[in-house]
């Protein structure tokens, strides 16, 4: 596949994923071209013109391999092949092909930390302790009382352990029951995952998104793991009870990826980044992109599950990742397919418009990649859904302690009259959010003051600024309101500066205002910032 072009950036050798915007699908929600009420490979393929209109560097592909989809994907059945709901490997192809010729990269998920108990390999592996297969997975006799073999929890609720009758054994799984985990300590499994990576390379892929890489190997000794100290934040699973020690982020993660970001290297121009979560996240995004040959960045949490979107959350969340050449290059999302919209979750519906674009301008402003999530330069709100219409495993597990995964993945809306909505079926997976139809892509492409042209402005300036797409960081001012900073490279300095709240501020102290806006939201006015006020001045 030839390479895509890229995005000018006047005056940066970087390569073309530093300081990239990528935009994220969840192909299930996507298009659907087929009408069978699920979105797939050849919909994507049919959108992609209006992704790179965006202004966007790649696209992040969510799972579309064969599976069971017990959690909608990541329990792969089968990392080499296309899950017959989303189409084949030739439509996946096609897409590669006209991804490239517009611009555009692609990057896919790889899941190895797990696969889905319907995998052919754990098939094998539960059959017999002694069959090639056996140790591909992590297996260990019950304790003395029949008890499983540590205290470790798994994500989505209840012990991480599972008793198989077969193998006289339990096996350990992170998340669900039906995705048991792989033993990466393994070197034939190590090297499968390998060979699966170059598989894709080959395909044309231009990256990887490594999910929940952090768990990728466990201690072997199977140590309990200690009580977590107690915070002010709520426990609504055992797994949030416990300091995560000894089941994710052994010693051994890091040479892993060196040979990851090796295979990568010997196609040019790959680009890997990792997702990390948990209470250790921030140590283990700096090791697993440490020393510029293992992962190339992180994709941080820091604003995915907050409570609030305020300057000392951005303030301490760029004060993590300074301009170092020891420290990897982040990652920022405000939304993705696990985490509520961020317009229902940080503001009111009296304040979705404003809030939007002020939000918006922040994270093309932030230092390091920028992921939206499909929809979110639509300026989506988080769809209610019914408990008898949930399909999120975890949603339905922790009822009514966790909100619902489903409103964030509910159908694309293209067409704000049809009965479908342009998603290709009246009867998709998930229902329609209800005030989604007003917010459509051809409702908001007629309007040139819409959420959907405000991104495309906000993107063509990142493209065009190697300030804002590279350049360095400098924090102004942070207080419970305002937020300041400068981006400068190359000689060229630019002012961002934000009012985060719902009443006018006054012009923070020491920091000059100038008519040179290149970027702005918000009723202006001399001497005050309006609320959710967002500007970007030159120097």
């Amino acid at each position: 596949m030839p390479a895509p072009a890229q995005h000018p950036v006047p005056g940066t050798p970087e390569p073309w994923w530093k300081g990239a915007s990528i935009y994220q699908i969840y192909p299930r929600s996507f298009a659907d071209s087929n009408g069978d009420g699920i979105g797939d490979l050849n919909g994507i393929t049919a959108h992609l013109e209006y992704v790179a209109g965006l202004g966007m560097d790649a696209v992040w592909l969510s799972p579309f391999f064969t599976s069971p989809m017990k959690d909608f994907g990541y329990d792969v059945a089968n990392y080499r092949d296309v899950d017959p709901i989303f189409g084949t490997l030739a439509d996946f192809d096609t897409l590669i092909a006209r991804a490239h010729a517009l611009g555009l990269r692609i990057i896919i998920d790889q899941v190895y930390s797990h696969t889905s108990n319907a995998h052919p390999w754990f098939e094998a592996s539960r059959a017999s302790r002694s069959g090639d297969k056996a140790d591909w997975y992590v297996w260990a006799d019950a304790k003395p009382d029949g008890s499983p073999p540590s205290n470790w929890q798994s994500v989505f609720g209840g012990p991480a352990w599972t008793w198989d009758a077969r193998r006289q054994q339990y096996y350990l799984h992170n998340f669900l029951k039906e995705q048991p985990q792989l033993n990466g300590h393994n070197p034939a499994v190590q090297q499968e995952l390998l060979d699966t990576a170059r598989f894709w390379l080959d395909r044309g892929v231009d990256g990887f998104r490594l999910d929940a890489i952090n768990f990728a190997m466990h201690d072997p000794a199977l140590t309990d793991n200690p009580p977590a100290p107690a915070t002010n934040r709520a426990r609504t699973r055992p797994f949030d009870f416990q300091l995560k020690l000894h089941n994710q982020g052994h010693a051994d993660i890091p040479p892993f990826l060196e040979r990851i970001r090796a295979l990568l290297d010997e196609y040019g121009a790959g680009f890997t980044v990792a997702e990390i979560g948990g209470e250790d996240s921030d140590r283990e995004m700096k090791l697993f992109t440490a020393g510029g040959k293992r992962l190339d960045s992180a994709y941080s949490f820091d604003f995915l599950y907050a409570d609030a979107l305020t300057p000392e959350l951005v303030a301490d969340s760029l004060a993590r990742w300074p301009n170092d050449p020891t420290i990897g290059w982040p990652s920022w999302a405000f939304e993705n397919h696990d985490a509520p919209r961020a317009v229902s979750r940080w503001t009111s519906p009296d304040h979705a418009r404003a809030f939007a674009r002020m939000k918006l301008l922040l994270l093309a402003c932030l230092r390091g990649n920028i992921f939206l999530y499909q929809g979110e330069e639509l300026g989506l709100t988080q769809v209610d859904i019914a408990f008898e219409d949930l399909l999120d495993p975890e949603a339905i597990a922790n009822w009514p302690m966790t909100l619902s995964r489903d409103g964030a993945r509910t159908p694309m809306p293209w067409t704000g009259d049809a009965p479908d909505l342009g998603f290709g079926s009246a009867t998709p997976w998930l229902p329609f959010g209800g005030d989604h139809a007003a917010l459509a892509v051809d409702v908001q492409d007629a309007n040139p003051e819409s959420q959907l042209n405000w991104t495309r402005r906000v993107i063509a300036a990142r493209n065009a600024h190697p300030a804002l797409r590279s350049g360095d960081l400098r924090m102004r001012h942070n207080d419970a309101a305002v937020l300041a900073f400068e981006r400068e490279e190359n000689g060229e300095r630019l002012l961002c500066l934000f009012n985060m709240s719902d009443a006018a501020q006054a012009w923070p102290e020491g920091i000059e205002p100038t008519s040179r806006i290149l970027l702005a939201t918000g009723e202006l006015e001399t001497g005050t910032l309006p609320a959710f006020a967002g500007l970007v001045l030159r120097g």
